[in-house]
């Protein structure tokens, strides 16, 4: 399918969607988080991106609309994949699940959570993915999410013991 069939049947669910082409790769700009269901709805059953590659985020650290979700969807029809990318604002840090209509949204959306702390409602099993679940502030209650660009770079002290590693005394490692 087409790129240009692909955007106008996107436009069914938002007039002002933008669409930029990298190197013959798209991505397409959702700008209301709320149209993500139908959006992705539409692109599996209309335009035939049947599978879902992998769910991410970017922490882009500012006042407003500070992470973007990344979809990446691939059609095994057509060969070809998409992006799709919507804005979310820390104050309102949810989406909705999308493993209604991916199964393998579970895990992804996992990993988001587990690591940006961007929760998705409806989701089925929403729990830390790599993280232990006592992974959070003692004092505050609230959690860590490491990938965030305001978490400590040298980590949270105490949070979790690290290996103990011979080189660090001079020590030869013999494998």
């Amino acid at each position: 399918m087409e790129i240009n069939n692909v955007l106008e049947i996107a436009k069914k669910i938002e007039s002002n969607i933008q669409c930029i082409e990298h190197h013959k790769q798209y991505t397409l700009f959702l700008n209301n988080k709320n149209n993500i269901l139908q959006l992705l709805q539409i692109m599996k059953n209309e335009c035939s991106f049947d599978m879902l590659i992998d769910v991410t985020a970017i922490d882009w650290n500012r006042k407003e609309n500070r992470f973007e979700i990344i979809y990446f969807l691939y059609s095994n029809k057509n060969k070809n994949r998409i992006r799709i990318k919507t804005a979310i604002d820390e104050t309102d840090c949810k989406i909705y699940t999308a493993e209604k209509i991916y199964p393998s949204a579970n895990w992804y959306e996992r990993e988001v959570w587990d690591m940006y702390g961007i929760k998705f409602e409806e989701h089925s099993d929403m729990r830390r993915f790599y993280m232990s679940e006592d992974f959070f502030d003692k004092k505050t209650g609230q959690t860590y999410h490491p990938l965030r660009k305001d978490f400590p770079l040298k980590g949270i002290p105490d949070s979790l013991p690290l290996p103990p590693y011979p080189e660090m005394f001079g020590n030869e490692v013999k494998f």
